[in-house]
């Protein structure tokens, strides 16, 4: 049988897959040479298909058209960045995660005169609030510090605003109930037009900043840290390097917790840990 050649022009699969890959690695690298944003070890796939969306919607048809937009445009940066820095979440989202904060973590924060809580990635804030409810419910809110952190500072202006979709409440309230709430959930908040106002006694005691797990480091101790569905989009590397930054930003018998998928099992610091919750991946920092 007579062997076909390719078209004039025409790439094969596996060329194709490679040009993309090398698209792909200089937009991260214009991204981090020309704004800082350190996106260059966070998990391929994830990533791949983030990008591809953020091209789509700017109506250009390569990651290296991309690449030129983001460079000369700020703003398309700024959308680029939502893009890959905004995860999936909810008010007392995995709400058994909550009842255990209540049971396991709470009693060990009322030993403590003062204590201080790094949300880490808090992207648009529900994890925020969340705690601040639970602590507020469970009376030791006053003498806690919240520190919300994420690499975009658009989406802690949303934070700080503590507005959220009115059509969401329903389903928080059930996150809430489910995660052992001691109010009536509306009570926290005021509807207006198709939004949700929250009380803003619920963010007295938070400090927002912008950190970037990728390359800051560690700026206070904490007797909590909470970083969850976060992890999941970096690789390897980079999910160790952060584990070592949570493990220098604890203090000795301080509080890790984690998402449903993430462990600290097979990281360089999982001997220094103790499970406090195994299903519920709280972790308790022992040496």
């Amino acid at each position: 049988m007579a062997r076909v050649e390719p078209s004039r022009g025409a790439r094969r699969p596996e060329a194709s897959d490679g040009l993309e890959e090398i698209e792909l690695a200089l937009l991260l690298e214009g991204a981090y040479r020309r704004y800082g944003f350190d996106f260059r070890e966070y998990a391929p796939a994830s990533l791949r298909r983030r990008v591809w969306r953020r091209v789509h919607a700017e109506g250009l048809s390569t990651i290296s058209g991309l690449t030129e937009k983001l460079l000369h445009d700020s703003s398309a940066m700024e959308r680029l960045l939502l893009d890959l820095s905004i995860n999936v979440t909810a008010m007392f989202r995995d709400p058994t995660f909550y009842v255990a904060f209540r049971q396991k973590i709470v009693p060990l924060l009322r030993t403590y005169p003062y204590t201080r809580i790094w949300v880490a990635g808090c992207s648009t804030g529900e994890e925020v609030y969340s705690l601040a409810i639970l602590l507020q419910e469970e009376g030791v809110y006053e003498r806690t510090r919240i520190y919300a952190t994420d690499i975009n500072e658009t989406v802690l202006d949303r934070v700080r605003a503590g507005v959220f979709p009115l059509e969401k409440m329903q389903e928080y309230t059930q996150n809430y109930i489910r995660a052992g709430g001691a109010r009536a959930f509306s009570e926290y908040y005021v509807a207006a037009y198709d939004g949700a106002q929250f009380q803003r006694s619920l963010i007295e005691n938070v400090v927002f900043a912008q950190h970037n797990l990728v390359s800051d480091r560690s700026f206070n101790e904490f007797h909590v840290i909470v970083c969850r569905n976060v992890m999941i989009y970096f690789d390897k590397t980079l999910q160790d390097r952060v584990h070592e930054l949570f493990y220098e930003s604890l203090d000795t018998f301080g509080i890790l917790a984690l998402g449903h998928k993430e462990s600290i099992h097979f990281t360089p610091h999982a001997e220094r840990f103790e499970e406090l919750d195994a299903a519920e991946r709280i972790y308790r920092k022992v040496a």
